[in-house]
């Protein structure tokens, strides 16, 4: 069925969800001096963090010149601090906290600078580094111009120790101008792409009477279920490329009762944008497809397109394209579709029974997961793009992320963080990350996929009225909502 980014009564418990996560003993932590982080006790050297204050938290991600956070601890602090401290104020504590430690506030000139000149050497390229991954991994963040103040100030400062900052600097403010570039284009054409779809909707919505018959159908188009499912896989993997870390975070935004901070999202829309984009994919396509079906006025015809789309889900499924194979499956599921007994009866359904039972949210989709890890470990042995292919079945990830966000509190009773949450939430995440940097390793069809984003659906009121007149209403509820319709 078409699925919306988050509404808590269609969720279902995650698998690998871990409730002691929710009711963790408060560990009595000792406050971090301001004067230094003190991370090697907390990373390096001692046991993993559990929880701990956002100011020791932000103390553990300052590099010196002896230490640098470990890489997941920077991708989890980044991810999630953002619900605590918006990350220009997080960058501008950042930088002050390396300002004072490496003393970047002392004159060229001075004794004590030049004495401190080898140390800052050491720390220039792990500031450089450290800044370079949030560039990389969260540029949604640098659209803020004060994010860029701060990151050419803090350069400014150890630029004297090498001019070779300088250069750096301006390849990675290159990139990520590149980067922002894309993400702008992305967001104009889905603007675009929905637009069109919205306009084409509101029409279909004014039919009183069966929706005139659309001109083409996709088997005029495409009438191989292989070069479809690369299609989609192509559409799947664009959206997915556009999609930051961040959402999953922001689109789950609430006031905590143990936070005493308001949330750090002025325009929260504009957060999950392309979150939210990739969930009216899903369901235009179930849409396209129960359209597709309900289209042909003759038996023969509508049966083929069902056969059609089986195939076409199947090779969804062998690609570990799941979430083009679900939303094909909704779309055969939908009640006007489901009901065309006659038509189900021609078509040959074994392969179909098949592909639900896969899907099957029997177990909290016991089989589909365990199809997943199959598609992810074949990712991580892979030695072609074509085999590194994962596209989860994303309304299910964000159900998971839901639930692991509704059942742990971001902050325990004594105040501090609950970091052992966020670790569990930038495990989910990064592994999403991993399969949407695969580049789609099949070639482009404009007309197929200029038809997928553009091809008028029935709304669901005209898929009633197109199945009602190929096979006429069994009972009295069917008839009451036809002569409604009519």
């Amino acid at each position: 069925m078409p699925q919306t980014v988050c509404s808590g009564t269609m969720f279902t418990t995650p698998s690998g969800f871990s409730p002691h996560l929710a009711c963790a003993e408060p560990e009595e932590e000792e406050e971090a001096p301001q004067e230094g982080p003190g991370p090697g006790a907390c990373l390096a050297d001692g046991p993993p963090i559990t929880s701990a204050s956002l100011d020791t938290l932000i103390h553990n991600l300052v590099p010196t010149a002896d230490y640098y956070p470990e890489v997941t601890y920077v991708f989890t602090f980044l991810l999630s601090a953002r619900l605590f401290i918006p990350p220009p104020e997080l960058l501008s504590r950042l930088c002050e906290l390396c300002i004072k430690q490496q003393q970047l506030d002392q004159s060229p000139l001075d004794t004590l600078a030049q004495a401190n000149e080898q140390k800052h050497r050491q720390f220039g390229p792990k500031i450089l580094q450290l800044l370079t991954e949030w560039t990389e991994t969260f540029p949604s963040d640098f659209r803020d111009e004060k994010m860029v103040g701060h990151f050419k100030d803090i350069i400014h400062r150890i630029a004297p120790c090498d001019e070779a900052y300088w250069k750096t600097l301006n390849q990675v403010l290159q990139k990520l101008s590149q980067r922002l570039a894309l993400i702008g284009q992305g967001e104009e054409r889905r603007g675009e792409v929905s637009l069109n779809a919205s306009s084409i909707s509101d029409k279909l919505v004014a039919f009183k009477t069966k929706p005139p018959p659309i001109q083409k159908d996709m088997l005029s188009i495409c009438n191989d279920p292989y070069t479809l499912a690369q299609q989609l896989t192509h559409v799947e993997l664009e959206h997915l490329r556009h999609i930051g870390p961040e959402e999953f975070v922001q689109a789950f935004v609430q006031k905590d009762p143990l936070d005493g901070t308001q949330p750090c999202f002025s325009d929260q829309k504009k957060k999950t944008s392309n979150l939210e984009a990739y969930v009216r994919w899903f369901n235009r396509l179930c849409y396209l497809v129960a359209t597709e079906i309900c289209m042909p006025a003759k038996k023969k015809q509508r049966a083929q397109v069902i056969e059609f789309f089986i195939d076409v889900a199947r090779e969804c499924f062998n690609i570990g394209n799941f979430n083009s194979l679900m939303a094909i499956i909704s779309g055969m599921n939908m009640s006007p579709v489901s009901r065309l007994k006659k038509t189900w009866g021609k078509a040959k359904t074994a392969k179909f029974f098949i592909l639900e039972h896969q899907m099957d949210p029997t177990g909290n989709f016991y089989n589909y997961r365990t199809a997943l890890r199959g598609a992810a470990h074949r990712s991580r042995t892979a030695n072609s793009n074509r085999e590194r292919i994962v596209i989860p079945f994303f309304s299910l990830l964000i159900k998971d992320i839901y639930f692991l966000n509704e059942g742990c509190a971001n902050r325990l009773p004594n105040g501090h963080v609950n970091f052992e949450k966020f670790v569990e939430l930038a495990r989910q995440v990064g592994e999403f990350m991993t399969w949407k940097q695969v580049e789609c390793p099949f070639e482009e069809d404009r007309a197929i996929l200029h038809y997928l984003h553009t091809a008028p659906i029935f709304s669901e009121d005209g898929l009633y009225l197109a199945s009602y007149e190929s096979e006429s209403p069994e009972n009295q509820v069917e008839k009451d909502r036809w002569k409604a319709l009519r």
